[in-house]
């Protein structure tokens, strides 16, 4: 299958990219390498990919570039775009919100664009949890209604997924947005807590706990994430326009991930206890009943076994 991977110098798209080359897919990639956090990881990302892929390469695009969008799009003729492109970051969303925009706005608009008039057979973008805003209790389910963001990254999110429906119903290709919740694993970005708390236990300095530790979190390992993007680039669901929760479906509590956290890494954390975030969320929770009901049975990765993985990668990527 052919297909072209936006944001594939990001953490789930290098990972993404990396699971369908070796499956045997035709992969077209670009990424725009900005600086949001360190430029040298996506690089490494880049680097690790061909190792294993010697004439794999990413094209350095803006998804806001329309016309070199196009063209690409058009050179490639890819049959599923998978649109991982995206400023990521709720935090960050408060201090530049034009980025988020440019980038969540804007840039979707010309992936549907470019999609529109390549006649691509299926859109499958990236979503988040974040768009259920901050619910109490249970499960989130993808048909409950979704409309009360609490950062403007999360609205983004959520008018993407306004986009996608608008153009199937106008343009009759599919869009499956994917909601995913909490991703981590090798690779992983430097602004989310796996990494924050790696590298502050370490170092022996002390972690921020927000809301006093009291929030929990859908963790997901990245190898359950791409497994499920590839079942759905592979088969379009049923229905031109879906979305889909991907997550573990067992959320654990903050003060949970940081045990195990300490336990892998070998050394007890020094903690500091903060108030919540602006724009944060105290849970978060997928319900996988849609995703089972089309693509079959979900076994996710447990925190435990996840967080083997990330604690060996990280003592070996940051020498330690």
């Amino acid at each position: 299958m052919r297909v072209l991977v936006t944001g594939a110098a990001g953490f789930i798209g290098a990972h993404v990219c990396r699971h369908l080359l070796a499956k045997g897919w035709q992969v077209a990639a670009l990424d725009n390498f900005n600086d949001y956090y360190d430029v040298a990881l996506k690089h490494a990302r880049q680097s690790w990919l061909q190792q294993h892929f010697s004439d794999f390469a990413i094209q350095n695009l803006d998804i806001c570039d329309a016309e070199a969008l196009n063209a690409l799009v058009q050179a490639h003729r890819p049959e599923v775009i998978i649109h991982l492109a995206a400023q990521a970051g709720v935090r960050f969303s408060l201090e530049a919100p034009e980025q988020y925009v440019q980038a969540n706005l804007v840039g979707f608009a010309n992936v549907l664009e470019a999609a529109r008039h390549s006649d691509v057979d299926h859109l499958v973008y990236a979503s988040s949890s974040s768009v259920y805003g901050n619910p109490t209790g249970g499960a989130r389910q993808v048909d409950e209604p979704a409309d009360r963001q609490v950062s403007l990254y999360a609205a983004t999110k959520r008018s993407n997924e306004l986009l996608a429906h608008s153009y199937s119903h106008l343009y009759g290709f599919a869009t499956t947005g994917l909601r995913f919740f909490t991703v981590y694993g090798p690779f992983g970005r430097p602004d989310m807590a796996p990494w924050l708390f790696s590298d502050a236990i370490l170092a022996g300095r002390p972690i921020k706990v927000f809301n006093h530790g009291n929030m929990a979190r859908d963790f997901t390992y990245i190898d359950d994430i791409v497994v499920g993007v590839e079942r759905i680039a592979a088969k379009a669901p049923s229905q031109p326009y879906r979305l889909f929760n991907l997550g573990n479906g067992q959320p654990e509590t903050l003060m949970q991930f940081i045990s195990q956290l300490e336990l892998q890494l070998g050394q007890d954390a020094m903690k500091t206890y903060l108030d919540m975030q602006p724009g944060d969320v105290q849970s978060t929770h997928a319900d996988m009943s849609a995703f089972r009901a089309e693509y079959g049975d979900w076994h996710p990765t447990s925190l435990e076994q996840g967080l083997v993985h990330w604690a060996k990668w990280f003592r070996d990527f940051a020498g330690r």
